[in-house]
């Protein structure tokens, strides 16, 4: 069973934000229709060619859908999209702010042509007030929710290593998206949604929202350590390499004290008897800490923590992130067909016996133009500006 078999989504997408939502709905079932420039298309397609000659971003977020090349500034481009709106259950869109609008397919004029619509905007900053028309790349986003600033080193703020902002906000979409799906089964009617960038990243900045509004002061930067909880990231073992670890409770500092630091005075010790105290005298912590971990291999330290049921992990490169064991295990790599041939893929993350997943191709730009006019009574249009 596809959970989304039926349900037809029109995308005018580009990047990773609305392609990461609707791959998501393709994943399902859905059928997804990929509007892109004649020629070009999607501009992610060129960010690198390190996947067989395809970007690494276009590969990510582009299989099982198909593409349809139209010059939306012609009659006949708008003449097709409008007939595609006839058939679809789902459009969303993340062009520059008021593009879509300018091509004649505000939300308004949707909505009151196709009621039972679902319309799904993303943007930088949503509509109104004096951000609405500013570029936003992810970057950009992760630098005015305040991330970029709790991020890092104390010399240096970073930004995350992925495309943080991008992809909380096609999370949103996607779900905000099936949500309006459940809805619209009870009322019959579609929805208008708005997906900001800033705001969906802003969720997922609560917690040092909250500290820093109620606490008076932000969360350092402090690296691949935490802010507010110590023991806590990577500390060294022999041969200059790192374990990282992670006390959350008063139970595992007992048990890291008696089966790691093998000193139960520790326990009561009044500079570490909770966190907010270890947090404070973490300098003299991280040396009585360094002192037991420096003759331990890095597999005896892993083992002694597992004895000791504490929280741990080994600092994976990505290559021994995709030949992990426990990936291997549950046997979540499949092969996507693509213009370059197969290419791997991790199967979606929620594991059910319940529905399968699609893992069809990525396409070409525009592979499917002929097909998809075919199908519409269309074939005699050219929706291409030659």
């Amino acid at each position: 069973m596809l959970p989304l078999e039926g349900i037809t989504v029109i995308s005018l997408e580009q990047a990773v934000a609305a392609p990461f939502a609707t791959r998501q709905l393709a994943d399902l079932g859905a059928r997804v229709i990929k509007v892109e420039r004649p020629g070009v298309g999607d501009f992610a397609r060129k960010y690198d060619s390190t996947v067989n000659g395809m970007s690494s971003h276009f590969v990510w977020i582009n299989r099982s859908k198909e593409s349809i090349a139209l010059d939306l500034k012609e009659e006949e481009g708008k003449m097709v999209l409008n007939s595609l709106f006839e058939k679809a259950d789902v459009f969303i869109h993340n062009l520059a702010p008021g593009a879509v609008n300018r091509l004649g397919f505000s939300a308004e004029k949707l909505q009151e042509r196709f009621p039972r619509l679902i319309n799904c905007s993303i943007s930088g900053y949503g509509t109104g007030g004096s951000y609405q028309d500013k570029k936003a790349y992810d970057l950009l986003i992760q630098c005015e929710a305040g991330l970029v600033s709790i991020t890092g080193t104390e010399e240096e703020p970073s930004k995350s290593g992925i495309s943080i902002a991008d992809i909380a906000a096609g999370m949103y979409a996607y779900t905000g998206i099936l949500t309006a799906l459940i809805a619209r089964e009870k009322s019959g009617r579609g929805a208008v949604l708005e997906i900001s960038m800033l705001e969906a990243l802003g969720e997922w900045m609560g917690y040092p929202m909250y500290y820093s509004t109620y606490g008076g002061v932000e969360p350092s930067r402090s690296g691949a350590r935490h802010a507010t909880i110590y023991p806590y990231g990577p500390f060294q073992v022999e041969n200059d390499k790192s374990v990282f670890l992670s006390i959350q409770n008063e139970r595992e500092w007992a048990q890291f004290c008696n089966c790691l630091l093998e000193d139960e005075a520790l326990i009561t010790d009044r500079r570490f008897q909770n966190n907010t105290l270890r947090v404070k005298n973490q300098a003299a912590l991280k040396s009585i800490i360094d002192a037991k971990f420096e003759n331990l291999s890095s597999e005896e330290a892993i083992e002694k923590l597992e004895d000791a049921k504490i929280a741990n992990a080994r600092l994976n490169s990505l290559e021994e992130f995709v030949n992990h064991e426990q990936l291997k295990v549950r046997d979540r790599w499949r092969e996507v067909d693509s213009p370059v041939g197969k290419i791997k893929a991790l199967i979606p993350p929620v594991t059910t016996k319940d529905f399968s997943y699609v893992m069809n191709p990525i396409p070409e730009v525009g592979e499917h133009t002929l097909k998809i006019l075919n199908e519409l009574g269309l074939e005699n249009l050219n929706p291409i500006k030659q």
